[in-house]
């Protein structure tokens, strides 16, 4: 069986940015539930050299928006750099989904052997093959800021459990 690019890239970043939401709305209820500013939780870290939540839900959907567009050759689409709340980051999610769906999969597909560059927020670029991207650096970025953003969540106290970031299956 062979997985193709769309697959592996769209396919997946599709339903975790999905569940990522869901972890974002029972963050919110449990802020609303005990009282607390939810961007207290926003801006909560597992330590102290570390992104906060904010910040690993960004890089997660910036994963998921650049190597995306890098493969099929367009665009990403940009976000304002002020500092979100869960709201936006709510917006910023379904805006994410939303991008990455409408990418053409043939010219994903077509994209193993093209070279593209990831650039990173320092201006630096790194170079790759639409698949050395995908399964070297896009794909493990993305599920480390969402496996982050889970952790954070979870030691703040936020009633989750592994279905809620595996998503129902």
């Amino acid at each position: 069986m062979t997985l193709s690019l769309h697959e592996i890239s769209v396919g997946m970043f599709v339903p975790f940015l999905r569940n990522l939401s869901g972890l974002l709305d029972k963050a919110a209820a449990h802020a609303e539930a005990r009282k607390i500013d939810p961007a207290i939780l926003l801006g909560m870290r597992l330590y102290p050299n570390m992104y906060d939540l904010a910040q690993q839900v960004g890089e997660a959907v910036r994963h998921a928006v650049v190597g995306s567009a890098l493969l099929a050759g367009r665009e990403p689409i940009t976000f304002a750099a002020a500092k979100p709340d869960l709201a936006e980051q709510q917006r910023r999610i379904a805006a994410a989904v939303d991008f990455v769906e409408s990418l053409p999969r043939a010219e994903i597909d077509a994209a193993g052997d093209k070279d593209v560059a990831f650039r990173l927020k320092s201006g630096t670029e790194l170079p790759f093959t639409g698949r050395s991207l995908l399964l070297t650096f896009t794909v493990p970025q993305f599920f480390f800021h969402v496996t982050t953003a889970y952790d954070i969540l979870r030691h703040a106290g936020v009633d989750l459990v592994k279905k809620d970031f595996l998503g129902r299956r």
